[in-house]
């Protein structure tokens, strides 16, 4: 069975209710995990790694940039250079709309960079595009 479920990287807990609600109301079926910091995102993987099911990785990351412990970008260059996560679509999900740290971000290995919208409609819609791309229209490497 192919794994529906998507991870969340937010350290914003208005952010992280609004992610949810968006969500809901896009049709989501699957499973979403919330975790607010790069420790706990890493943490969350390797819990994964460790059942040694590949199919249990989420479809896709969404990530916060500015988060405490350890942040974004940091969990970004983590994440990519790892030979069991890299596979994983990393989707920066931030307020940030400076070039260079879009590209530095791009260069880490972000699949997508996605300015956060600044209302829920648009939420809901980029939410909804971002589900139908990763699930249904690209074509991923397995993780095995």
């Amino acid at each position: 069975m192919k794994n529906l479920s998507i991870l969340v990287a937010e350290d914003d807990a208005d952010d992280r209710f609004l992610i949810k609600k968006a969500m809901e109301e896009s049709g989501a079926g699957e499973t979403i995990d919330f975790v607010e910091n790069g420790v706990e995102l890493m943490d969350h993987l390797n819990n994964i790694k460790t059942e040694k099911i590949a199919t249990n990785y989420p479809k896709f990351i969404l990530l916060d940039l500015n988060m405490p412990k350890m942040d974004g970008r940091e969990a970004l260059e983590t994440i990519k250079l790892n030979k069991d996560f890299k596979k994983i679509p990393v989707i920066v999900f931030s307020t940030t709309k400076n070039q260079i740290e879009v590209k530095r971000c791009y260069d880490l290995g972000a699949n997508t960079y996605i300015v956060k919208p600044v209302n829920f409609d648009s939420l809901v819609a980029i939410i909804q595009d971002l589900r139908e791309y990763w699930f249904n229209t690209a074509t991923l490497a397995d993780n095995a």
